[in-house]
């Protein structure tokens, strides 16, 4: 049973491995939409925003609480909804037969970016983290059964054309995480299938 709840979490959460964060270690010659999508803005959250806008190709690597590794590729789209502001995208993973809607937005007066993620189960997840962080986390689920859940979310490696995001784990309300998955972004290039 608790393997079946944690395949849920992890095939539910696949759209939201992606986490909004400062774009530390900017290196190499960024592509013509890497080169625009890294353009500094006055407000370092929106530079964020702006970079995650495009189509991404995806690889994520769900890891079992015993260490096996399952890996299945996809693709991101973001689009903006009202620039600068908002911005609503796409997750599909094939392979898993998935696909999830989200959101990702700016609330300037807190200071912190939020994004909300939904799949064909119907649950929301919401992830939010301060707008100067590497991370975003979730509030503290209960499930039906008692159990509770928490997520994490890193993300690293930040080029014009790329990034990392790893996703981590509590099932104690975050005294205790272990790494749940491994996602590596890839902006699609013209001519990209």
């Amino acid at each position: 049973m608790k393997q079946m709840r944690l395949n849920a979490i992890l095939t539910g959460c696949i759209a939201i491995g992606l986490a909004i964060s400062p774009a530390s270690a900017v290196s190499s010659e960024p592509s013509k939409a890497g080169a625009k999508a890294m353009d500094r803005s006055p407000n370092r959250a929106v530079s964020e925003l702006r970079h995650v806008i495009g189509d991404w190709n995806v690889i994520t690597d769900f890891i079992s609480a015993e260490g096996e590794v399952y890996t299945a590729p996809g693709q991101y789209s973001f689009r903006w909804i009202i620039q600068d502001k908002v911005v609503s995208g796409t997750a599909i993973t094939p392979k898993l037969k998935q696909k999830s809607a989200i959101l990702f937005f700016h609330r300037s007066d807190k200071k912190e970016i939020e994004m909300a993620s939904v799949g064909a189960d119907g649950h929301l997840w919401r992830m939010i983290g301060p707008e100067n962080s590497e991370t975003r986390t979730t509030p503290n689920i209960v499930r039906p059964d008692g159990s509770q859940t928490m997520l994490r979310f890193t993300r690293s490696d930040v080029a014009p054309n790329s990034f990392k995001s790893m996703m981590e784990l509590s099932d104690d309300g975050g005294e205790t995480w272990r790494i749940a998955n491994r996602q590596k972004f890839t902006r699609r290039q013209d001519g990209d299938s």
